[in-house]
This record gives structure tokens, C-alpha cells and sequence, in this order.
């Protein structure tokens, strides 16, 4: 038995009659002094709290495209960083923005209940996903609650449904596929072209938009194949794209592909270049390509970092604080420094309130001097950029586009 109430139990008389002074005293010193000063007590100080705003991100953060969403995530978060350095408040209060980050595995059935869960858990915005095949169906979901989502998603498809929640934060594929597909008939004179994609929302849009460029331009689709995101054997593929003897191969697809794929196309003696897009421009595609890698070629929606407007300085930064950057990174950035600028604009974080100003937005950002929307919720302004792997670096052979 715990002592004290042993006592109480066995003299209770003594102990509520020992407390009474004890109550008097402090009540009496508590009302002794009306004009001292106020003590700041835990309460005083909670209310004096800034209220906290949730900003949902969801990518991949584990499995074969981690690195593209853990780069993404980094950048979301130095903007929140730094937004929240600036003291910010909303309605006269002060706010916080926190980040409530959720790994969707790059799977469309994974994305659509990370997005209710961001519903439910009443976040103010939402930035990503990052693949367009998850980036889809996650919108119908954001768009029926109301919620803002600024995306990476590529694909035609994520704007052309029609919501006025969705934004993108590079340019789309139409775009990118239509500079690409012009390119490699006209600075590579390809005649002859085998595609690949891994049948993704993304890989798919990709080829699509290549494809009727390259056909505009004159040059003759000799085949078409598709394999999977998860595919790392593409020997079959590529022995029946050796048989119609192509100028290029064009791939929409991750570099978690198209590094195995040029290792297998070197060892089948081809000796064509392996063309893709901007999942492929990567330097986890050096890696995995190794020596083979040399040669390729791959579009990029947007421009170099030494080219952006504020992408020195934004690199400096980021290197000091993450180490080496994705490419996605700075796009991350912006998107949120857009999204919490529409906000502070609006002097809300209430969706319905802020959702008006956003989609009129002009935002000077570190990826273009001008961040606005047309009224799909793609961007107005957008480059798009070539690159060659040359003595094993990405180079840049040509920007079209950058403003």
C-alpha cells in the first residue's frame, strides 16, 4: 500500500485540516500583489503557438524510383524551410506549414489511398505525386474534396480531365515528346525508328507524343514494342528490333530500364543510339549503364540547373544540406514555394480560398523567372532540353523553349 494514502486512511481528519493553511497561504500570496506582473506560464506560451498548415507530398520513397522521390522530397521540404524561416502568418496568425510526406511505390492502387488518407488527415495542399500513372487517379480524389495538387506528372492525361485542382510543375509530354521526336529526324537524320515503353502512363504518353513528331517529320515507325516498369530483360526485344535494322531506339521509360537495356544492346552488337526522355537523364542511368551509356541520348522537360534563374544559388544550397541533387529537385521546390505563395496571396490556407489565386499565379521561382498556369493547370512558360552522355557525363547538346 502506497504510504501517503496509508496515512490518509489511518488519520483523515489530520490530513484535511493540515492542508487548510497551507490552501489559505497560497491563495493569500496569490492575491497580495494585483499589480505584479503576469508570470508566462506552459498555457500562455501554447497560445502564443503558431497554428500548424499540413502540406501532403506523396512519391516513391522506397523501390527502384526512390531516388526520384526522395530528391523531389528534399526539395518540398527546403521550401517549407524557408518559407517557415520568413516568420509567415495567415488571417493575422501565425502559421507553421509542416510537411506529412507518404510513400506511394509508384502504384496507381498504392497513390489512391495515400490521396484519401491526405483528405482525411485535412492537409491544405498538396504537392506530387511524382509519376503520372499514380498522379491520375490520386486527382479525381483531391479534385472531389476540393484540394489544390501541384504534380510531376508528364502525361497529357493528368490536365486534360478537366479539374480545376490539378497544376503541373514541369512541362507535359506533348511538349517534350513533340521536340524530341523533331530532333531525332532532323539532328540525328533518322529514317527508320523502333519504340519502346513500359506501358506506364508516363512511358506510354511519352512514346506516344514521340512517335506522331517523328512520324510529322518524315520518318517511318519500323516497330513497336512494350515491356513493364518492373522488366530488366530486354533481349527478346531488342534481337527483333535488331532484325528491322532501326537508325534509333526511342524508350519511355525509367532509368531502372534503360540502363540494363543499352548493357543489352551493346552485348547484342547494336550499335544504334538508345534515345529516351527525362527518367532516363538521370545519373542512376550512368551507374546502372556504366561504359555503355555513352552515346545516349535523352529529353528533359525544363533546362540545365546552370541554366535556371535561380539554380546556382539554389544548388550551392542544396549541396550544403542534401549532398548531390536529383534533377527533379528544384521543381519540387518551386511547386511548393508556388503553393504557399498562393496562400500567403490569399492571406488563407483554406483550399476553397486560396485555390482562385493559384490558378491565376505569377511566380518568379529558381526553375523559370515566370511560374503561371494556362486554364488546364499546365504551364505557360517551359523548356525543353537534349542531352548526350559524352565521356560518360551528361551533356547538353540543345534547349528549345526556355524562357
Amino acid at each position: 500500500m502506497n504510504k501517503n494514502n496509508q496515512l490518509g486512511e489511518m488519520m483523515p481528519g489530520f490530513v484535511k485540516t493540515a492542508l487548510l493553511p497551507v490552501a489559505a497561504a497560497a491563495l493569500l500570496l496569490g492575491c497580495g500583489k494585483e499589480n505584479a506582473a503576469p508570470k508566462t506560464t506552459v498555457a500562455s506560451k501554447a497560445a502564443e503557438a503558431a497554428e500548424v498548415v499540413k502540406i501532403g507530398f506523396a512519391a516513391p520513397l522506397t523501390g527502384p524510383q526512390a531516388h526520384y522521390g526522395k530528391g523531389y522530397q528534399n526539395g518540398v521540404q527546403m521550401a517549407i524551410d524557408d518559407v517557415n524561416a520568413e516568420n509567415p502568418t495567415l488571417g493575422g496568425k501565425k502559421v507553421k506549414f509542416v510537411l506529412l510526406a507518404e510513400d506511394d511505390m509508384a502504384d496507381p492502387k498504392s497513390a489512391t489511398q495515400v490521396a484519401q488518407k491526405f483528405v482525411d488527415a485535412k492537409v491544405a495542399g498538396m504537392i506530387g505525386h511524382f509519376n503520372s500513372g499514380t498522379s491520375i487517379p490520386a486527382s479525381k480524389i483531391y479534385s472531389d474534396a476540393g484540394l489544390p495538387q501541384i504534380a510531376m506528372a508528364t502525361a497529357p492525361a493528368y490536365t486534360a480531365q478537366g479539374f480545376k485542382t490539378t497544376f503541373r510543375s514541369m512541362t507535359s509530354d506533348t511538349q517534350q515528346g513533340s521536340v524530341i521526336g523533331k530532333f531525332v529526324v532532323e539532328k540525328l537524320k533518322a529514317k527508320r525508328i523502333a519504340i519502346i515503353d513500359d506501358r506506364s502512363a508516363y512511358g506510354q504518353g511519352l512514346a506516344d507524343e514521340f512517335e506522331k513528331a517523328a512520324k510529322a517529320a518524315g520518318a517511318e515507325i519500323v516497330k513497336r514494342e512494350f515491356t513493364s516498369d518492373k522488366e530488366t530483360d530486354f533481349t527478346s526485344i531488342l534481337t527483333a528490333i535488331k532484325g528491322v535494322k532501326p537508325d534509333v531506339i526511342f524508350f519511355g521509360g525509367a532509368d531502372a530500364q534503360s540502363g540494363p537495356m543499352v548493357k543489352q544492346k551493346k552485348r547484342l552488337g547494336m550499335t544504334i543510339p538508345l534515345v529516351s526522355g527525362e527518367m532516363t537523364r538521370s545519373d542512376t542511368f550512368l551507374k546502372l549503364a556504366g561504359a555503355d551509356a555513352e552515346g545516349t541520348i535523352a529529353s528533359m522537360a525544363g533546362v540545365p540547373i546552370e541554366q535556371m534563374p535561380g539554380g546556382k544559388a539554389f544548388l550551392e544550397r542544396y549541396k550544403a544540406k542534401y549532398g548531390e541533387m536529383e534533377i527533379y529537385t528544384p521543381y519540387g521546390y518551386d511547386a511548393t514555394r508556388v503553393l504557399l505563395a498562393a496562400m500567403k496571396k490569399a492571406d488563407s490556407a483554406v483550399p476553397a480560398k486560396y485555390l482562385p489565386v493559384l490558378a491565376q499565379i505569377s511566380h518568379s521561382g529558381v526553375t523559370s523567372a515566370r511560374i503561371a498556369y494556362d486554364g488546364k493547370g499546365d504551364l505557360k512558360d517551359g523548356g525543353i532540353t537534349v542531352f548526350k552522355v559524352q565521356q560518360g557525363k551528361w551533356t547538353v547538346l540543345e534547349t528549345i523553349g526556355a524562357k
